[in-house]
């Protein structure tokens, strides 16, 4: 099988108490995620709770926005949070992820990992494309997203 691991880490400028919640609610990704103008059509759905384990959403797009959902199952505030993230479309795939916020110099160190399983189609794809490339550059968007949005309130 063909694993990876994509993991990027940023300096946030805010405690984690002003960071985690930002990542704690899907209700709160719309300022932050990187995909979220990929599609200005995109349908979203909320379920569960509105944070932590048990929250939920689902979308569906265009072709670079494809369809999935997420939960969150663990959340452990302000440390860490693990997402079960699946893709439904263009490829079928399960990929954990984690977001570790660590208290640093100047702010919070935040840690986003997502591993996974290239299997079928998307095991061919994968020889081609490399998943930290075609997923790094969002993730390092999505961090700078992220901090811009933690200290927005406070400017």
């Amino acid at each position: 099988m063909s694993t990876y691991e994509v993991t990027r880490s940023a300096l946030v400028p805010a405690p984690a108490e002003d960071v985690f919640p930002l990542v704690n609610s899907f209700l709160e990704w719309t300022k932050w995620s990187p995909w979220e103008n990929v599609d200005p059509e995109l349908n979203r759905s909320y379920s569960g709770n509105d944070a932590g384990v048990g929250a939920k959403y689902a979308w569906s797009g265009n072709r670079k926005a494809g369809s999935g959902n997420m939960e969150i199952v663990e959340s452990d505030a302000p440390r860490s949070i693990k997402v079960r993230l699946e893709f439904t479309k263009p490829f079928k795939a399960v990929n954990p992820t984690t977001f570790t916020f660590t208290p640093a110099d100047g702010g919070t160190q935040v840690t986003w990992r997502m591993t996974g399983e290239n299997k079928g189609l998307a095991k061919i794809f994968a020889m081609i494309v490399n998943m930290d490339k075609m997923v790094g550059g969002d993730f390092e968007r999505g961090l700078a997203a992220l901090s811009a949005a933690a200290t927005a309130d406070k400017a």
